[in-house]
């Protein structure tokens, strides 16, 4: 395989933005291609059925690219519909930030008590708990939907009083079940995670599930001799399949970097 194929990456919107810039640090010579399907967003509150659709089309946009990786940098996605990018990339790797997250977790945990917090389906699905209590079976894992963190992300209201309600109206019950890790199950909640952990209180680590899956992109790439060779850094290819210039502004505010250009593609 031509080790400078890009690796792709597809989120429900903005929040994918945060594997982006983890990617970035931990393997800055590698070419990257987007997909933010921001004309569907939110994924969380949709059914099992529409998820799978969408993990669907999302793979076919990115694969025409010919990636040589997928990540999918989609908590609801990764629960509900690995196995249908897994079948629909053929033989190239697929991660997705779930495994990533809750192997970090169990890693970081003292005393066997970790908080997930994620959108409804996620949550829903209990992927997490299960993925967690496959690794350890002693750890008890308590979970709270917030779907209100993905708008307010998509938003660009990091740290807006609105959200600051919201996150204590959240939060308030996890804080109390003496967690000592609590794992942002949703590629959106680290755009908050200064609001997050503020709320949450001291002492709780924080797992963010994009750093996870750039550490694992990174070992499986290194392992299978895909890693790119060039000494270049690449502007990531960004694709979404609504409102390209609102993307544009809040890729510049998350990233820090040069305003980019975004392509708009049907799906």
């Amino acid at each position: 395989m031509n080790t400078e194929r890009p690796i792709g990456i597809f989120d429900s919107g903005i929040g994918g933005l945060t594997v982006v810039k983890a990617i970035q640090a931990a393997l800055p010579f590698e070419r990257i291609v987007y997909f933010g399907d921001t004309a569907r967003v939110p994924y969380g509150p949709k059914s099992q059925i529409t998820i799978r659709k969408y993990a669907a089309d999302d793979t076919a946009i990115l694969m025409r690219y010919q990636p040589k990786m997928i990540i999918v940098a989609c908590n609801t996605v990764s629960a509900l519909a690995l196995d249908v990018v897994e079948k629909s990339s053929g033989n190239i790797p697929v991660i997705g930030v779930l495994k990533s997250g809750a192997i970090l977790a169990v890693q970081v945990t003292k005393n066997n008590r970790i908080g997930v917090i994620g959108t409804q389906a996620t949550v829903c699905s209990n992927a997490y708990a299960c993925a967690i209590n496959e690794l350890d079976a002693d750890i008890e894992v308590i979970s709270k939907a917030c779907p209100l963190f993905v708008p307010l992300a998509e938003e660009g209201l990091t740290s807006h009083s609105a959200t600051r309600l919201i996150a204590e109206h959240y939060l308030t019950e996890i804080r109390q079940q003496h967690i000592d890790t609590l794992v942002l199950g949703c590629t959106h909640y680290p755009i908050l995670r200064q609001v997050i952990e503020e709320t949450i209180g001291n002492g709780i680590s924080i797992i963010d599930s994009a750093e996870a899956v750039a550490i694992r992109a990174r070992a499986l790439l290194s392992d299978s001799g895909l890693l790119n060779r060039s000494q270049k850094a690449f502007i990531p290819h960004l694709l979404v399949s609504d409102l390209p210039q609102k993307f544009s502004v809040l890729y510049q505010l998350f990233m820090g970097s040069e305003q980019p250009d975004v392509d708009l593609v049907e799906v």
